[in-house]
């Protein structure tokens, strides 16, 4: 069995920042390869909503291979100024010390990462109109279900119902490890 591959510069310099914060809740490898490949797929604007300190971000630029854009939006001012550290020297990434919603004005969004997490700001129509027709939203922090409907800690996860159901996306959950998935949803 072989190492795993090593992480690109920018993803370690993330991890780096990452741990001087002492921020532990950060995006999986995992989930971080599966970004770096979709938005190596992407030109435009892409957007990160909770930046955290930067890891996903780090793993969005990693996988860019255009003039495309990355912004991303932190609320906590600590974190914000932590990601920002990162990408100090990258004109293609702005890190927002903000609420998500500010970068409302600023799509649409050819890939649009955010974090299940927070249920509420995630919602399909809170954001769908954010999505260029064909551009993708990709969701992460779900554990693995195998029924219908999807239910998670005994009772319907509405919120990944939602998403795989939206006839305005057409939409798949990836298993990304045993004990985690993510979800893509292409715009129509």
């Amino acid at each position: 069995m072989s190492a795993p591959p090593e992480l690109p510069e920018i993803v370690a310099r993330a991890f780096d920042v990452s741990r001087k914060a002492g921020y532990v809740s950060f995006c999986r490898n995992e989930t971080g390869r599966l970004l770096a490949t979709l938005a190596a797929t992407r030109g435009g604007v892409m957007a990160e909503f909770g930046t955290g300190c930067g890891v996903g971000t780090a793993w969005l630029r990693s996988g860019v291979r255009t003039d495309a854009r990355i912004l991303t939006a932190e609320l906590n001012p600590a974190l914000a100024a932590a990601a920002a550290e990162i990408f100090t020297d990258d004109p293609s990434v702005e890190v927002f010390q903000a609420d998500w919603s500010t970068l409302s004005s600023k799509g649409p969004f050819s890939l649009l990462f955010l974090d299940s997490g927070d249920p509420d700001s995630v919602r399909v129509d809170a954001v769908a109109d954010l999505v260029e027709p064909g551009g993708l939203v990709v969701l992460d922090d779900f554990t693995p279900c195998e029924s219908w409907p999807p239910i998670y800690l005994g009772r319907v996860d509405t919120l990944r119902e939602e998403w795989l159901t939206d006839d305005r996306f057409t939409a798949v959950e990836v298993m990304i490890a045993p004990d985690a998935s993510a979800l893509i949803a292409t715009r129509r």
